[in-house]
């Protein structure tokens, strides 16, 4: 008998039929001879609504509190997605995230996952039970208090869980069929990808892709576990993300030279003008920002003026961010020397990954020419062995993943994208 994980977003438990069809899903792979762990996330747009809420009632909610209401809504879907599975005449349990064992730090609204301790839930398929969890939410290891784990922590639940548990596979179900080489609500013709690397698919989502996020990536790449992104919605099968290629029939399924297009619309950009060109000083700007707990993505330096001997620094961090992080710079601008900051967030980034590009010469220069040849404009530039990541304004980002996408050959000859939710969690 295996054990699987499986993790539901918000759209695939939007309302009671959605629950129930999720249910019959859980069901079939229990009679299949599985022990199955589910994670779930809150019901549609909960989290938003209570969010919404919160700063109605409060401008400035306390963190504690915060985290206490948000994670309400994974606790709502839990119990009813029980209820459904022994409507259908199977044994469940549902356990929030603290009752699962899900370990964190004491950050509020942001906590990392330290340990997981299952005790709870291995008892529960020890007597048959089909184990549904409540993702995104732990409990802190010195406080004992709820804490949430920000953007994508169900997902990270999961992948936690079927690490935890020596899972076989961690199943992420949402609206789409799998990893695309693109958006699919930007690039209609983007092909579904049957597998991809650990590698490859930390550097897209860490460039924008929004079906899996980074932290989970990184965790089941830590462990070695084995993901499949598939959709609540059709029995198709998805994308598998992985260590080493997978078998499918007799064949191997290759690496692609160029895995995907990303972009991302969430950052802001912030140039410190007039720094001293000098040791000592990048080094003090980035520990300003790291204090403020503010993590950046991509870092320019202007070369200094030669008759003046001041430089420009600019970088990109979530627009969120953007706020704290000009209040941090200007209370330490005395200790800094630096003559003013442009705050600018109306830029998007737009990334090329591949683990081919660095054995394939001529892939920069193509992805610069289809840049060119959309008339787009390049405000920065950040690469690494299997990525290349640009800065434009936001308004180009849509024609800029196009014109990329089509430029390496990886338009489907169809519109096979179907996004079943239209959340795209």
């Amino acid at each position: 008998m295996g054990l699987v994980v499986q993790k539901y977003g918000g759209s695939s438990v939007a309302d009671a039929e959605g629950i129930k069809r999720v249910a019959k899903r859980i069901v079939e792979a229990k009679k299949n001879g599985n022990q199955v762990v589910v994670v779930v996330s809150a019901m549609g747009d909960t989290t938003d609504e209570l969010i919404d809420l919160a700063e109605q009632v409060s401008p400035m909610p306390a963190g504690r509190e915060f985290d206490m209401l948000l994670t309400a809504g994974e606790r709502i879907s839990m119990a009813l997605l029980a209820m459904a599975i022994k409507n259908l005449g199977h044994e469940a349990q549902s356990f929030t995230g603290s009752q699962a064992g899900v370990i964190t730090d004491s950050v509020h609204n942001k906590a990392r996952i330290i340990d997981v301790t299952p005790g709870r839930i291995r008892t529960a398929l020890d007597e048959g039970n089909i184990a549904i969890v409540a993702g995104f939410q732990g409990v802190s290891a010195d406080k004992k208090d709820i804490t949430t784990l920000g953007r994508g922590g169900s997902d990270t639940t999961a992948v936690a869980l079927a690490a935890a548990l020596d899972a076989e596979v961690c199943e992420i179900y949402t609206d789409v069929d799998g990893v695309f080489t693109a958006d699919p609500r930007v690039v209609k013709k983007a092909r579904k990808i049957d597998w991809i690397s650990f590698e490859d698919m930390l550097e897209l989502a860490s460039s924008g892709s929004k079906v899996l996020l980074h932290r989970c990536v990184e965790y089941a790449r830590r462990y070695n576990i084995p993901i499949h992104v598939r959709s609540s919605f059709s029995g198709l099968k998805g994308t598998w993300v992985s260590s080493e290629p997978i078998e499918q029939g007799d064949t191997k399924v290759e690496q692609a030279i160029i895995s995907g297009v990303a972009h991302d619309t969430s950052e802001a950009k912030i140039t410190v003008v007039g720094v001293p060109d000098k040791p000592g000083e990048a080094a003090a700007i980035f520990r300003t920002i790291a204090d403020a707990a503010i993590n950046i993505d991509m870092v320019v330096q202007n070369v200094s003026a030669a008759a003046t001997g001041l430089t420009d620094i600019s970088f990109t961090l979530p627009k969120t961010e953007g706020r704290k992080a000009i209040d941090a710079l200007e209370k330490n601008r005395p200790g800094i020397g630096f003559d003013s900051l442009r705050y600018d967030d109306q830029i998007g980034k737009i990334s090329l990954v591949g683990a081919g590009m660095k054995t394939n010469p001529g892939v920069t220069a193509a992805f610069f020419e289809a840049l060119s040849d959309a008339g787009v404009n390049i405000e920065l530039i950040s690469t690494s062995e299997i990525r290349i990541s640009v800065v434009t304004r936001a308004d180009d980002v849509p024609e800029a993943v196009r014109a990329v996408h089509s430029a390496f050959g990886l338009d489907s000859d169809s519109d096979e994208a179907v996004i079943y939710g239209g959340t795209g969690r």
